[in-house]
C-alpha cells in the first residue's frame, strides 16, 4: 500500500453500516470522557470555576469552563498564561476540598 492511501483509521467509506456504528460509539466515548462525572468546582481564592472529574485517588480531569489566563490570577500573572506545573495551587487545593468535603467523588478507587 502507497502513503496516500494510509489511514491511522479505516474510514469505512465502503460500508454504511460500520461508519455509523463508529460514529455513534464516538459520540457516546465523546459525551464518556467529555461530560459523564464532570463536577463544578470553583477555585476557593479566585471563585474560577472548573469542571472537574476524579478517574482514580491520582488522575484528575479538569476543564476550563473560561480562558484560564483571563480568569485565573496564577494562569494571568506569568509568562505565556501558563504557571509552572500547568496548574494553578489555589484550584489544586480547591479541588482537593471538594473531594474531602464528598462534592467530587473518585470513580475508581482501587485505581493508583
Amino acid at each position: 500500500m502507497d502513503a496516500s492511501g494510509w489511514a491511522k483509521a479505516p474510514d469505512f467509506s465502503g460500508n454504511a453500516a460500520r461508519a455509523e456504528a463508529v460514529r455513534s460509539q464516538t459520540l457516546v466515548d465523546k459525551h464518556t470522557y467529555l461530560e459523564d462525572g464532570m463536577t463544578p468546582v470553583s477555585c476557593g481564592q479566585c471563585g474560577t470555576e472548573v469542571l472537574v472529574r476524579k478517574n482514580s485517588v491520582k488522575h484528575t480531569s479538569i476543564q476550563w469552563t473560561t480562558d484560564p489566563a483571563s480568569s485565573c490570577p496564577e494562569f494571568a500573572n506569568t509568562n505565556g498564561g501558563r504557571p509552572v506545573g500547568m496548574s494553578c495551587p489555589q484550584l489544586r487545593r480547591s479541588i482537593d476540598h471538594a473531594v474531602l468535603e464528598g462534592m467530587v467523588h473518585i470513580l475508581d478507587r482501587e485505581a493508583p
